[in-house]
């Protein structure tokens, strides 16, 4: 099955989560504390932008990006790719966009889960920037 959400949609998420995941990683150095490291203002607008983006996206394409997710993880195969996609509708949380944030390796599952889909990420990366 193609891909039905825009490569760059993914790579516009792939890239703000990784700037987000560096920020919040950068200020997260007491390993103690599991409560989490309160975020700065900076990583809040990092977080409440790519909720937004994620929240903006039509049904289909919030599940095609679980599906993605998915595919980059191992959770599914890029053959069962339809699988994946039908999980995803089955088992749609409230929030796709916290879910999606609450994966510690988002941004590298999805870019793996482009690749193995056949898409580029460089392409789709270049397409953002």
């Amino acid at each position: 099955m193609p891909l039905e959400i825009a490569p760059e949609k993914v790579a516009h998420v792939i890239i703000r989560a990784r700037e987000y995941d560096a920020k919040v990683d950068a200020w997260n150095t007491d390993n103690d504390d599991d409560s989490g490291a309160e975020e700065s203002g900076a990583d809040r607008g990092l977080h409440d932008e790519l909720v937004g983006f994620i929240d903006a996206l039509n049904d289909d394409e919030q599940t095609q990006l679980v599906a993605v997710c998915w595919v980059g993880r191992g959770t599914f195969d890029p053959e069962d790719f339809d699988e994946a996609l039908q999980t995803a509708m089955d088992e749609q949380v409230n929030s796709v966009a916290e879910y999606l944030l609450g994966q510690p390796l988002l941004a590298d599952y999805l870019e793996e889960g482009l690749d193995k889909l056949g898409v580029s990420v460089e392409d789709a990366e270049g397409d953002v920037l």
